[in-house]
């Protein structure tokens, strides 16, 4: 709680790395409901600009090295759930 956590995604491709890769980062509370988009990366990252974790998200991630790892600012207890990282580099999905 309060320090900055890093969400670690690794990802292998066969298809080069193109502008068209894309990196999706969901969430779901622990408690269930709604799964809510909280970043977005292509060509640059994109944070969610709404909800929870608006202004809270860094990329720390290198897609030409696989790695498309966040960095989520001060943590929370409420923050605890489900964190999935998502990896399109077309046409290798």
């Amino acid at each position: 709680v309060g320090e900055q956590v890093s969400l670690k995604c690794s990802f292998k491709t066969s298809s080069p790395i193109t502008e068209s890769l894309t990196v999706d980062w969901t969430y779901r509370p622990l408690t269930g409901g709604q799964m809510e988009s909280i970043f977005h990366y292509q060509s640059v990252p994109y944070p969610t600009t709404v909800g929870k974790f608006k202004e809270r998200i860094s990329w720390l991630g290198n897609v030409a090295k696989g790695d498309a790892s966040i960095a989520v600012q001060s943590p929370a207890m409420s923050d605890n759930g489900t964190f999935i990282c998502s990896v399109k580099n077309p046409p290798d999905v």
